[in-house]
């Protein structure tokens, strides 16, 4: 009989904080630069920063998505409703953040040029699929961004309040480099 896994792995772990440090970043980045004008000298390269970002992230959550199926990871902690709300959170944070990367593209893309990530490559565009659509597409990513950004504080609240309220191992799990 196979010993249940009591933590995540560390390639787990990793994508976890990293993709969270990403998330963070690239809403603080969205938010400052939306406020800035033609003449800033942040105009064309805070949204090239806030794209090239967006898009490794995007990569990141592709292999985070895969790396969670075919890796072992440990039992969720709770009541039967706790464990039924993390499960609807956490897909719900991977829809998030699939729709917000399409609408980032989309908004991107509408006059059909493609993004350049960090001038290494670029990822091709193709246009505009309805009328407005940079528009709309910003509208959509705008409001996506902050619910992405309020589902992920009630993430990790939910984690701390497993740590110091219930005191099971909810946390640990993500933060321990061994367990003990």
């Amino acid at each position: 009989m196979l010993e249940a896994v009591k933590q995540y792995n560390m390639t787990a772990k990793l994508l976890h904080w990293v993709s969270a440090l990403f998330i963070f970043g690239l809403f603080a980045l969205g938010l400052w630069m939306v406020d800035l004008n033609y003449y800033s000298e942040w105009y064309k390269t805070a949204p090239h920063w806030h794209k090239s970002i967006g898009l490794c992230l995007f990569a990141l959550t592709l292999f985070r998505i895969i790396w969670k199926k075919i890796t072992a990871t440990p039992e969720i902690e709770g009541e039967k409703w706790e464990i039924q709300s993390a499960k609807i959170v956490h897909a719900t944070l991977y829809l998030l953040l699939l729709s917000i990367f399409i609408s980032g593209y989309m908004i991107s893309t509408a006059d059909g040029r493609s993004i350049e990530i960090f001038n290494w490559f670029s990822v091709p565009g193709f246009g505009s699929f309805f009328e407005n659509q940079e528009d709309i597409a910003g509208i959509v990513h705008y409001y996506l961004a902050f619910t992405l950004i309020g589902l992920a504080v009630i993430h990790a609240l939910a984690a701390l309040k497993h740590h110091f309220i219930n005191q099971d191992n909810t946390l640990n799990k993500m933060l321990r480099i061994k367990q003990q």
